[in-house]
């Protein structure tokens, strides 16, 4: 009977030291994980190999950055939003108080032109009939996007001059687009 629990305390006592190696084993492998996705200019180092608690406050000290960082992003993003918000207000009151619509806006800035086209809802013309006046008229259109704000339709177009020794003749893709929209 003695040798039976004798067999089974030490069978135990290896099983114990078995899980404890696995268990360190893991530890070491999740820590070695959590070391290689801290970048390298931030961890501070000679050539000597830290050591794993030194690891771990390496991370913890990179986290709390990160963490600051989004902060700080997060009020940039707020303070641009409620910009944008206040921008998009007073379109709208231009808009709505002492602009005709439709509305044609053609800035060039060397070899870049931004086309800004307002329109009401009821106004039905197509985002590709604008793009294609710029191009037929020399230009390529790097960028374009659209927006409804209210009842109002708002139209942006980035391009930019293909052979600049001719250039584009902005007069005449300002007419064009005042016969398109209107």
């Amino acid at each position: 009977m003695k040798k039976k629990v004798s067999d089974q305390s030490s069978s135990s006592k290896l099983d114990r030291k078995i899980i404890e190696r696995n268990r360190r084993h893991h530890m070491k492998t999740l820590c070695f994980k959590l070391a290689s996705l801290i970048p390298s200019q931030q961890i501070r180092t000679s050539k000597d190999i830290i050591s794993q608690g030194d690891q771990l406050d390496q991370a913890a000290t990179y986290i709390k950055q990160l963490r600051d960082r989004i902060e700080k992003l997060k009020e940039i993003k707020e303070a641009a939003t409620e910009s944008v918000k206040t921008s998009n207000s007073n379109i709208m009151d231009t808009v709505n108080f002492g602009l005709r619509l439709p509305v044609v806006d053609l800035r060039e800035c060397g070899p870049s032109i931004e086309v800004v086209l307002i329109s009401g809802l009821q106004k039905n013309f197509m985002l590709y009939e604008a793009i294609s006046i710029l191009e037929d008229e020399g230009a390529e259109v790097v960028s374009a996007s659209f927006s409804t704000l209210g009842d109002k339709l708002f139209h942006t177009i980035h391009a930019q001059v293909r052979i600049s020794r001719l250039g584009v003749e902005t007069s005449r893709v300002c007419q064009r687009l005042h016969e398109l929209i209107y």
